[in-house]
């Protein structure tokens, strides 16, 4: 049975999407953004941000991503370019609004990025030429000398684990594009916005981190990974505001109250799954195939990377709090030594039996970072499970191999005596 916030955080995003329209016909201008900028700038400024992985996730679960890839490729558009981040801007150049989830979105008021991949800075230059909008582009530094296990030093002493000179340099980036967005919007971030809204992120990410630890220790999986993916990301994208520090407070409760009933996605669980990777956005009923034959997927990224990935402490400076955040966000996830250490770790916590891994070869962040996760994974003893597929592009998604692939990997955990 699907837990009522479910429903309610989707139809809040909708509703959110399509009242988007109706503050920009009143003449506010809103931001579009990747998912591992600093979204808190423009939030504590008040001003709108789409997320361009939320978007391109949307395109796909509409059944609407294949139509403007073969177009973006009849446009010249090479095939390798990252489809999760450059979906968004296909449709963008489509611009027909019967084609576009709940009619498109109008031209976005400003562009920002970060360079984590080859890619990115170039798409969102695109983005820029097509919409005229002043684009902003945060650098990636490279940290020279990462540690494995980065989640616990950083919550405190994030200072030391990140280098004050990569800070330094974070710091004025933001510092800039605050600027820019306060330009944009027409007005001044309020004093203290930020320092008040990173607070209440932080108590956000530690109803996750309750949520996650409950959902590790129960005896059996309470709810599918298909509902905690939206009781965390959506509240995520709007991370800091009343009404996803609300919701934090409702799903944690939610399951609670699941746990205390005994309730269980499968009632004869036999064997414990890890989705690695961004969501199967085009076919999320992918992750329940498995239940008949006594598996279940127990975990994503999605759920205990609100709180190691975000939980920064303040020490009186909130935008170099939030810089220590960004700086290294999306290398957590996908770069060695540092994401193969997590995942292990995660494992370990949620007991997991088998890891799936989804392997976009032309995301070359997560695409090629996975290699290093599956063998981190199996030197620890999870047995590990590579599909080649994208998260966006359904076109060469083969079900029933993955259907296969994971099948096998089930048998071979159960030869294995859990």
């Amino acid at each position: 049975m699907t837990l009522p916030c479910t429903a309610e955080a989707a139809a809040f995003q909708r509703d959110w999407a399509k009242g988007l329209r109706a503050r920009l016909a009143a003449g506010e201008a809103y931001a579009f953004a990747n998912a591992d900028t600093p979204l808190e700038v423009f939030h504590a400024l008040g001003m709108p941000v789409v997320v361009n992985q939320w978007w391109s996730s949307v395109i796909a679960a509409k059944q609407l991503s294949a139509l403007h890839l073969d177009a973006s490729e009849r446009a010249g558009f090479h095939r390798r370019l990252a489809k999760y981040s450059a979906l968004p801007l296909f449709a963008a150049m489509d611009g027909r609004p019967e084609v576009q989830p709940w009619g498109g979105l109008p031209n976005p008021g400003l562009l920002c990025a970060r360079a984590s991949a080859d890619d990115h800075p170039r798409i969102f230059a695109e983005w820029a030429r097509l919409t005229g909008a002043p684009l902003c582009v945060l650098d990636a530094p490279g940290h020279g000398a990462p540690q494995p296990d980065w989640w616990s030093p950083l919550r405190q002493d994030w200072e030391a684990e990140v280098g004050a000179a990569r800070l330094d340099l974070m710091v004025a980036q933001i510092a800039d594009l605050t600027a820019l967005a306060e330009d944009v919007a027409g007005r001044k971030t309020e004093d203290g916005a930020l320092a008040r809204l990173m607070a209440r992120i932080d108590r956000q990410e530690r109803l996750f981190e309750e949520t996650a630890q409950m959902i590790a220790d129960a005896p059996r999986l309470p709810i599918r990974i298909s509902e905690m993916i939206p009781n965390v990301m959506i509240p995520q994208w709007h991370r800091g505001s009343d009404w996803a520090l609300a919701h934090a407070e409702r799903f944690r409760d939610a399951v609670a109250e699941r746990i205390r009933d005994g309730a269980a996605v499968c009632e004869d669980e036999q064997v414990r799954m890890m989705w690695i990777g961004a969501g199967l956005w085009f076919d999320t009923g992918f992750y329940t195939q498995f239940e008949e034959l006594g598996a279940v997927f127990a975990w994503s990224m999605y759920l205990p990377f609100a709180a190691d990935g975000y939980l920064r402490a303040d020490h009186g400076d909130p935008m170099r709090a939030l810089a220590a955040r960004v700086i290294d966000i999306n290398e957590h996830l996908h770069q060695p030594p540092w994401a193969g250490a997590w995942h292990v770790k995660e494992a370990h916590r949620n007991r997991i039996d088998l890891a799936v891994i989804i392997v976009p070869a032309t995301d070359r962040p997560s695409g090629y970072g996975t290699n290093f996760i599956a063998r981190a994974l199996r030197a620890a003893g999870v047995d590990c499970v590579l599909i080649d597929a994208d998260m966006v592009d359904a076109r060469a998604w083969d079900s029933e191999r993955a259907r296969r692939l994971v099948s096998q990997g089930i048998a071979r955990v159960r030869q294995k005596g859990r």
